[in-house]
């Protein structure tokens, strides 16, 4: 025969296993959802061309409801894509040996209903948020600067030693300065505003960087 005691600790051990799953899903959706939205790395690399060094990287990009939201009232959304390289010294501070960034405007066109990226002079339109994105996602750094780059039977980069290692970093991360003024205020404020990859590092070796070409039909 049960007793009610025994009754009564089943039914607290079947509510406390029933409360445990359920912290379990929703701190399981929290991190889930925190994953989605913000910005990640999801691939870094150098390359080297006849004029020089090239840093790319591709992102995973999930923007949230209140950027969503922004962009489809006509709020364009201005992104900065950083590059660096930097040579580690054992007996000084580390040399930054080169530092850019690339500005990305992302915007919505109301009127249109087209979405717009745009760097500088140029600009694509894209009928789908999602395609859109997927340019946006894809960041590469300017050209190394042909000053530092010196002829001696193949075309070599100056700026770096090929006996060395140097740390390549990339970051993409939403400029709220060039916000409008009263959402500047509100982006300080509120962490829906606060996108950013943070810095991605990796170690390269430049004499194992391949050299690609483009090949041209004669």
């Amino acid at each position: 025969m049960i007793s009610m005691t025994d009754s009564i600790m089943h039914c607290c051990k079947k509510l406390l296993s029933v409360l445990l799953r359920g912290v379990m899903l929703l701190a399981w959706l929290f991190a889930a959802t925190a994953h989605a939205e913000g910005i990640s790395v999801n691939k870094a690399e150098i390359r080297l061309g006849e004029d020089g060094y090239h840093l790319s990287a591709t992102y995973d990009i999930n923007l949230n409801f209140a950027l969503q939201q922004a962009l489809s009232r006509g709020v364009p959304l201005y992104f900065v894509g950083e590059f660096s390289l930097t040579r580690s010294r054992w007996y000084w501070l580390d040399e930054e040996v080169y530092k850019g960034e690339q500005t990305v405007k992302f915007s919505y066109n109301v009127l249109t209903r087209q979405y717009r990226i745009s760097r500088g002079a140029l600009y694509q339109n894209f009928d789908s948020f999602e395609d859109a994105l997927n340019i946006l996602a894809r960041q590469n750094s300017p050209v190394i600067p042909t000053e530092l780059i010196k002829k001696d039977g193949n075309f070599i980069a100056e700026l770096m030693k090929k006996d060395g290692s140097y740390i390549a970093a990339v970051r993409l991360r939403l400029d709220i300065a060039q916000l409008p003024r009263l959402l500047q205020v509100n982006a300080l404020t509120s962490k829906d505003w606060d996108l950013n990859s943070d810095w991605y590092r990796w170690v390269i070796r430049p004499a194992e960087i391949p050299m690609r070409s483009e090949n041209k039909a004669e």
